[in-house]
């Protein structure tokens, strides 16, 4: 966990970030400790993580503040303070958050002193925070996206007073960094390059609930990813909703790809992965970083969305089937062993049948490593929720069915190609299931099995693919193959 303390708290509130959220988090330092002698047992919280790696990466900083705020970490929701962190990208996320919170006032029923937060995505939606305040009233603390990083003022608020605590901001006001973090893995960690999105494709509601595009400084970016190399940090994910438009809201314009080549030659890091890529704004230039940056992994996540051009159109995409095509064999041709995967919506409203052959079609051309494919969920607020047409459920689930099966059967075949040859593996832990073996990922993000033990976590590793089963492989590390093992 990074991040610096403040012991003393008689100095006047500070009102710039993030040291004002520092001096908060010593108040409830000193908060809980009376709480914790007044009753007995230290108090503890879970955090739950619904949707995207951004939120992921949210999370790791939200455990992070309530660590340093004095509260100890559990394993489930029987904590005395629990926090979702949720998503709304499709109207099942927020069913799922509902279900939960029936369970969470169960909980709350036994245990009065519990408290309950709400935050992310979902909560940016007006109508839900209405219907969490009318109907579900137990729930203690609800913020948005905007302020994730005042967790520790909300949290002292939260904990002193005996209301409901809501601060909802409809857009952000500063790009506050330089909080502490809880990283789930010590030798990889997610880095923030960009917030909120500009595109507004007529079925997303993520502009609404993220904001308009804002990037961080290089520099900003660049000292963050010295300090995590300096910490052991092998691996870094950059992220944004949209990192192939970064840095073009910064007063001195940057490229994404000026950034990997900057990325690339810091020392100690090992791996650098993005995500995610929208193909209007992959450039000549970024393929070309990506071919020439040895530490870039060779996988490219390229949300597709559909294959018929005129549900791109209707999408709001800002391209065709036949550029996206193009695209792919630019990449291809200047990286051969590129990794691709995608998105894929089923059933946007007006899709008909020819729309849908034009999906299967470009999945058959590419042949994608693996897709993400989801049938389409109406938003409020977004232009699609609005259009006429809407697909009929039976309809949309028997494509979506099909498409599915088509996208297994060719990931089953491409994902064998890599079999009898020796590839770096990123060891991430030890195997579940099997004793004496460790697990870890290519550099295309696929799993690999192979026998080791703990010393080689956090280890980048040559190892010999021996079996393709579908979705990851087995192995066995060079070491035992030279030793005849």
């Amino acid at each position: 966990m990074t991040g610096k303390m403040y012991n003393e708290i008689t100095l006047d509130l500070p009102l710039q970030e993030p040291d004002r959220q520092y001096y908060y988090m010593e108040k409830c330092r000193r908060h809980v400790h009376e709480l914790e002698k007044e009753k007995g047992h230290a108090l503890t919280f879970f955090v739950r993580t619904f949707g995207c790696q951004m939120n992921a990466r949210d999370s790791e900083k939200l455990r992070g503040i309530l660590l340093q705020a004095g509260l100890k970490e559990c394993e489930n929701e029987e904590a005395d303070f629990v926090l979702y962190n949720t998503c709304t990208v499709r109207d099942n996320a927020n069913q799922k958050v509902y279900g939960h919170l029936g369970y969470l006032q169960t909980l709350k029923k036994k245990n009065p002193a519990m408290k309950i937060a709400l935050c992310g995505c979902m909560m940016q939606e007006p109508l839900v925070v209405e219907r969490i305040k009318k109907s579900y009233c137990f729930v203690d603390l609800v913020f948005g996206t905007h302020n994730i990083y005042k967790l520790a003022e909300l949290l002292y608020c939260c904990l002193t007073e005996k209301k409901m605590v809501v601060d909802v901001w409809d857009s952000a006001k500063a790009v506050v960094e330089d909080l502490p973090a809880v990283r789930k893995y010590p030798f990889k960690s997610g880095v923030n390059i960009m917030y909120g999105c500009n595109n507004f494709c007529s079925y997303c509601i993520v502009p609404y609930v993220r904001g308009r595009e804002r990037s961080r400084d290089l520099e900003d970016i660049l000292s963050e990813i010295r300090r995590l190399a300096s910490g052991g940090v092998k691996e870094v994910m950059l992220l944004g909703q949209n990192v192939n438009s970064y840095g073009k809201t910064l007063a001195k314009p940057v490229s994404f790809a000026e950034l990997l080549y900057q990325v690339n030659a810091v020392e100690g890091i090992e791996r650098i992965r993005f995500m995610t890529s929208h193909p209007k704004d992959l450039s000549d230039g970024l393929i070309a970083a990506m071919r020439d940056c040895k530490k870039v992994c060779h996988h490219l996540h390229l949300p597709l969305q559909s294959g018929s051009s005129r549900i791109l159109k209707v999408m709001n995409r800002c391209y065709t089937k036949e550029q996206y095509l193009d695209l792919v064999e630019r990449i291809r041709a200047a990286i051969p062993d590129i990794s691709l995967t995608t998105d894929i919506i089923v059933g946007f409203p007006g899709e008909t049948k020819e729309d849908f052959e034009e999906t299967l079609d470009v999945v058959q051309k590419v042949r994608f490593d693996s897709a993400f494919t989801f049938l389409y969920s109406k938003r409020a607020k977004t232009a699609a929720a609005e259009m006429e047409n809407q697909v009929p459920e039976a309809v949309a689930k028997e494509r979506f069915d099909r498409l599915l099966r088509e996208v297994q059967q060719i990931a089953s075949e491409v994902c064998g190609r890599d079999v009898n040859t020796v590839q770096p593996v990123l060891v991430e832990c030890e195997n579940d299931h099997q004793a004496g073996y460790v697990s870890g990922r290519l550099g295309n993000n696929l799993l690999v099995h192979f026998p080791g033990d703990a010393s080689l976590v956090g280890q980048i590793v040559p190892v010999r693919l021996t079996n393709a089963k579908g979705f990851y492989y087995i192995g066995k590390s060079e070491k035992e193959t030279e030793d005849g093992r």
